[in-house]
């Protein structure tokens, strides 16, 4: 009985430790990311279309981006998608994610990022954060899971607003009246920022 009891405590305080230490390489991961991501914004050497390229190799291993894109038409619109379908329809999304990350992004160049305690949400890990500037305090929440081979990020609440749940609003609300294609047109066509 007192193995069991041991054996018991010693998996308790063993999943305690893998838990913390997910949550610090899912922190470091994403801390080391943005660090670089800042560093290049604040170069002066590099025009806006090189940052932009430097910004989308340094974070697109950090993104599940076929996941976010299935996760914002979910279980009601993905299933019903061709193959072919899906993969446009990901590709569209990607790149519009992308367009409006980097817009955003490049709006900031001095501020500071102040990361909170990762939390550990089931098997996901939660960051929050914020992007600090002198006149404001932008809160931001990194949702990571444990892929394969690393951490990715499914999605980013900015502000409480969570940017599936608001593109899954936005996609159904097309889907309701309107074909996949023309949800998929609505997205070939530019962002406006």
């Amino acid at each position: 009985m007192k193995k069991m009891i041991v054996a018991v405590l010693c998996l308790l305080f063993l999943s305690g430790n893998a838990a913390a230490d997910d949550k610090t390489a899912a922190r470091n991961l994403l801390k080391s990311k943005l660090d670089a991501v800042f560093a290049v914004l604040q170069r002066q050497d590099l025009n806006p279309e090189a940052k932009s390229r430097e910004i989308v190799e340094l974070t697109t291993p950090m993104f599940d981006f076929p996941l976010m894109a299935k996760l914002t038409l979910g279980k009601k619109h993905w299933p019903a998608l061709t193959k072919e379908q899906k993969e446009k329809f990901t590709r569209l999304f990607v790149k519009r994610l992308q367009t409006s990350y980097l817009g955003n992004l490049t709006r900031y160049t001095n501020e500071k990022v102040l990361f909170e305690p990762a939390v550990q949400v089931k098997k996901k890990i939660h960051i929050p954060t914020f992007l600090v500037s002198k006149d404001r305090k932008i809160s931001m929440l990194y949702k990571l899971y444990k892929s394969a081979d690393s951490w990715k990020i499914y999605d980013i609440e900015i502000q409480g607003v969570s940017i599936i749940r608001s593109y899954r609003s936005q996609f159904s609300q097309i889907l309701e009246n309107s074909t996949i294609e023309d949800l998929m047109r609505k997205l070939e066509k530019p962002a406006e920022q």
